[in-house]
């Protein structure tokens, strides 16, 4: 097993990597930017290492940077989270050729599956259904504009590279072709330097249903099941859970065996996720392969909750060549859990990202609830990277005790210093549609301005904790504050 790993991202994700590394008697480390000198993993990591300044090409995405440190600090493997390098090929390689373990997939299936086009082959070889669509070899505009015309209106033009919508373009009629396919190719140049479409059929209102599956060395490779994921604005998903209330025992292992398959044809190793598009429910339903995410996802903590499986530990086992201790048999789901992503935004204006202070932050502690968050109280929400601050996962017995769980955990979660989406998350949960289970992928987009019609009103729990702050100092035992480095950090700083 590795004594040391680097851990090369920042934020939640680090301190979940932190508390799995303390767990399993692994010594930390940690890397931070000059605006992350005196953040919450900085503070609890065993070592840490200045790697450059704020912006992330100079510190989080530089590979020199992140490998000098591993280097100085000697350590055995690098976790890389998630976003920054975590699906970076050329990183997974440059970790290979250091002699530093990647914890994470191979550099090839990295590739294979970090383009959208070769993942859709590999999927078809391995038998795994796909959306009709087409990559026309010939890729110039009108070649592209024929085969939209072939798959049949309406469409989505995607690029090959990349992730979160960008670049993907819905067209419903032949007068809106033409510009969709040049602002299509220019975002996709800009994002990714690769202006290669491809063009398949809009599937109308599907569920978001993503399969996690683990690999080891060994050739065993295993799902934990299904995480509806169609709470999403932008492509960006808000409110995640497990059981997906439209999928039946039956679905599932259909779903499950597509997913080992896509993940055996890449020569898959590690934590990865297969996304596929769900439409209608049950037997009647009919999935596709969307595309496959080669890392950790962000909510990971939802299989967790409900199969007991700790996936960052089976990361590290895994990367460590040690083969996974359990087979499909024994994997089992229990109750329902529901992860809600508090970001640090304003619903009121567009979901604008939000910096500052955490005057005021006290996350809440009740049976069933989670907390995975990257600050605390007196630290701050940088205007460098994503705005998240905290997932909450609420689980149950059942969906509706996880998901008034949730709710009364979000009422009483009190951030003062930034605006924050807890309001409209409340009122996501609250929705008749998202309590019947009604939701699909346009879901925020058609409820989106009833859902933010009271975004400034704060949940009443923490209204209360606000004012009482505000006249006394909390107790010591509530205060959740920066501690003074000089008398927490175990290790050494560089």
């Amino acid at each position: 097993m590795f004594r040391r790993i680097l851990i090369a991202n920042r934020g939640e994700i680090a301190m979940r990597v932190i508390r799995a590394c303390r767990e399993m008697a692994i010594e930390s480390i940690v890397v931070y930017s000059d605006a992350d000198e005196r953040a919450r993993h900085v503070l609890e990591a065993d070592h840490a290492l200045r790697i450059g300044p704020p912006p992330p090409a100079a510190s989080y995405l530089s590979i020199d940077a992140i490998l000098r440190a591993a280097r100085e600090s000697r350590a055995d493997a690098i976790h890389p989270g998630y976003g920054f390098l975590s699906e970076n090929a050329d990183f997974a390689r440059a970790c290979d050729a250091a002699g530093i373990v990647f914890i994470g997939p191979p550099a090839d299936a990295i590739d294979r599956m970090g383009s959208k086009i070769a993942a859709r082959m590999l999927a078809q070889q391995a038998g795994v259904p796909v959306v009709p669509g087409e990559t026309p070899n010939d890729q110039s505009d009108a070649a592209v504009a024929a085969a939209a015309r072939r798959v049949g209106f309406p469409v989505l033009v995607k690029p090959s590279e990349g992730g979160g919508g960008i670049g993907m373009k819905a067209v419903r009629d032949e007068a809106a072709l033409a510009a969709a396919i040049a602002q299509a190719r220019r975002e996709a140049m800009a994002a990714f330097g690769d202006g290669t479409l491809y063009v398949e059929r809009l599937v109308e209102r599907p569920r978001h249903v993503e399969i996690q599956v683990l690999a080891d060395h060994q050739g065993q490779i295993v799902h934990l099941f299904e995480r509806e994921c169609s709470v999403q604005r932008r492509h960006q998903k808000v409110v995640e859970e497990t059981p997906c209330v439209a999928v039946t025992p039956a679905l599932r292992q259909r779903m499950g065996a597509a997913a080992v398959a896509a993940a055996r044809s890449a020569g898959y190793r590690n934590a990865g996720t297969v996304e596929f598009l769900l439409e209608g429910h049950g037997e009647a339903a009919h999935f596709y392969f969307l595309e496959m995410n080669t890392r950790l996802q962000v909510e990971h903590p939802v299989t967790e909750q409900v199969t007991g499986i700790d996936l960052v530990r089976a990361q590290i086992t895994v990367a460590a060549g040690e083969p996974l201790p359990w087979t499909q048999q024994q994997l089992s789901q229990r109750g329902h859990a529901i992860e809600a992503r508090i970001y640090a935004e304003d619903p009121a204006r567009d979901d604008l990202p939000q910096a500052g202070a955490l005057l005021l932050y006290r996350e809440p502690t009740m049976p069933g609830i989670r907390i995975d968050s990257g600050v605390a109280e007196g630290g701050e929400v940088s205007v460098h990277y994503d705005p998240l601050v905290a997932k909450l996962i609420a689980t149950g017995e059942t969906r509706e005790a996880a998901r008034r769980r949730a709710i009364a955990a979000l009422r009483s979660y009190a951030i003062l210093g930034i605006r924050t989406n807890i309001a409209l998350l409340i009122a996501i949960l609250e929705h008749p549609r998202f309590v019947s289970g009604d939701v699909d992928t346009a879901f925020l987009d058609a409820e989106g301005n009833a859902l933010r019609g009271a975004p400034d009103s704060e949940p009443p729990q923490a209204a209360i904790l606000v004012a009482r702050a505000a006249q006394d100092p909390p107790p010591a035992t509530a205060q959740v504050s920066v501690p003074d480095p000089w008398l927490t950090l175990r290790g050494w700083r560089g």
